[in-house]
């Protein structure tokens, strides 16, 4: 009975890992991805919407990435997993920004980004999870 208590422990400690190591890989290319796109706005003169657009492109593909990180092809908690780190990732991401900005953000545009993260990831996940592992 114990060992089988310790062997759920570890499991689950994997598994938060695992979560936080896609975290890791969505922030990294998120940060990568503005550089290179403050670079481009630096050599053309992108409208408000246009900027707006590739935001969430940018966030998007963040969330795609973790998840494609830690969701194994063929997993049945695929889809779990996925809205998890979205949801995570968003609203950590919106906060962050709030605070190196100073802006207040809506509640309403809070609940927005955290829904947006929770369906790209719960998308990516449960795509990964109807995949057959090779």
């Amino acid at each position: 009975m114990a060992q089988q208590a310790i062997r759920r422990a570890r499991r689950s400690r994997g598994k938060d890992r695992a979560l936080w190591q896609g975290l890791a890989v969505a922030v990294g290319f998120t940060v990568a991805a503005v550089i290179v796109f403050a670079l481009i706005i630096g050599l053309t003169n992108p409208t408000d919407g246009m900027i707006g657009i590739v935001n969430q492109l940018i966030k998007v593909a963040a969330v795609f990435l973790g998840v494609w990180y830690i969701v194994p092809k063929g997993a049945d908690n695929g889809p779990r997993q996925g809205a998890l780190l979205g949801l995570i990732y968003m609203v950590a991401g919106v906060a962050v920004y709030a605070l190196l900005s100073g802006q207040q953000i809506t509640l309403l545009g809070f609940l927005i980004d955290g829904l947006m993260g929770v369906a790209a990831g719960g998308l990516m996940g449960m795509l990964l999870g109807s995949m057959q592992p090779k």
